[in-house]
């Protein structure tokens, strides 16, 4: 959620929960990144609070940025997540394993999502879909180590 003051300054809020979510991954060797079409240094700064070193901001093309990003950290794209709530999203999300969307997402992109967080964005779809990510992070732990001798 944008805000915009008569100064024409701006301000944007984060939800708490999602910010926890997104730092647990690291936890769990689940690489984060943050990709937007705006530029602000509020979000550079709220990306550099939760430890995220993957920032692009003013992403035109976000599936060629992040087709960039996979092949920089050998990452094959179907084993990547993307989360979008809008239409510029929709490249990037054909491409990867797991294509997410905030519950007020786009009604295309909502479509083309293989899941659905109960949330909006900004008010807990990402801790959603962060748990989800643990969630099966842990399990795939656990399974491995059941087969282990």
């Amino acid at each position: 959620m944008l805000h915009y003051h008569s100064d024409g300054s701006e301000t944007k809020s984060f939800h708490v929960h999602d910010g926890h979510g997104l730092k647990s991954l690291a936890g769990h060797g689940i690489r984060v990144a943050l990709m937007t079409a705006r530029s602000s240094s509020i979000v550079a700064a709220r990306a550099a609070e939760l430890g995220i070193d993957d920032v692009f901001q003013g992403v035109a093309d976000k599936r060629q940025c992040l087709e960039r990003l996979a092949e920089r950290h050998g990452i094959a794209l179907a084993r990547c997540a993307y989360m979008g709530d809008d239409l510029p999203d929709l490249p990037a999300m054909s491409v990867v394993g797991l294509a997410c969307a905030p519950a007020d997402a786009h009604p295309r992109i909502a479509t083309a999502a293989h899941w659905r967080s109960r949330h909006a964005g900004g008010r807990g779809a990402a801790r959603e879909l962060c748990d989800l990510l643990v969630a099966i992070a842990e399990r795939k732990t656990a399974t491995i180590s059941d087969r282990s001798p």
